[in-house]
């Protein structure tokens, strides 16, 4: 028996197993693997390693997506974090390249995936709230949210959790820099019932005004990670 010949139930059995690219590479073989391919019960999990990655064509995008995972771990993204206006013009043609590129997918996401279940965000310096908010009010089902060194975050998400996330039952907000004490204690308040971890937030140095003069608060900053 050929590949070919297996019902569609086997075919997506096959594909589970393979990675985006090698999935991608095997449906340009024939149009049944194309279809296969195509078929949104194949992906219900999405997991990338950098935002480059959302740039390609081997993934789908459907209702059918219930968890979600962009954890970038680079030396890059040390860069993202800091601050614009103590960035290098090198460092600032660096984020240049890929600066919007989460925030654009998750528009994306909030459009066509409402049933999406789990968002885990790492590395991602260049996510900012608005986003993570239109998630929150668009995929009413969402029961995980993690966010980890996510240096733009701020009490705006926190604020957006009490009120859009009803069906959270976990929120992380790990080591993102603009996180207040207030916004913690405001969770904490109004869900008690959120498994809810704000690990070092609060404790570091946020960011500051465009204030070129004050070196050694920029030095710091530059090693905060």
């Amino acid at each position: 028996m050929q590949i070919t010949e297996l019902n569609r139930e086997c075919l997506l059995h096959i594909f589970s197993f393979l990675d985006k690219e090698d999935r991608r590479s095997l449906s340009r073989t024939c149009q049944v693997l194309c279809e296969a391919f195509r078929d949104p019960a194949l992906w219900s999990l999405l997991c990338f390693s950098s935002p480059s990655e959302l740039k390609k064509d081997n993934f789908l995008l459907s209702p059918a997506l219930r968890s979600l995972s962009i954890c970038w771990h680079s030396s890059r993204v040390k860069v993202c974090n800091i601050e614009d206006w103590l960035k290098s013009s090198f460092q600032r043609d660096i984020c240049s390249r890929h600066q919007n590129l989460v925030n654009n997918f998750l528009i994306e996401i909030s459009n066509r995936c409402p049933n999406l279940l789990s968002v885990i965000l790492s590395g991602c310096g260049h996510l900012t709230d608005d986003f993570i908010v239109q998630i929150l009010q668009r995929c009413s089902h969402l029961k995980t949210l993690k966010l980890e060194n996510c240096a733009r975050v701020t009490d705006k998400t926190l604020e957006a959790v009490t009120i859009y996330g009803s069906s959270l039952a976990t929120f992380h907000v790990d080591f993102c820099r603009n996180i207040t004490q207030e916004g913690i204690n405001l969770v904490r308040r109004k869900r008690l019932s959120l498994s809810f971890s704000a690990e070092r937030s609060a404790e570091m140095i946020p960011d500051q005004p465009d204030n070129r003069g004050d070196l050694g608060q920029g030095l710091k900053k530059r090693f905060q990670w």
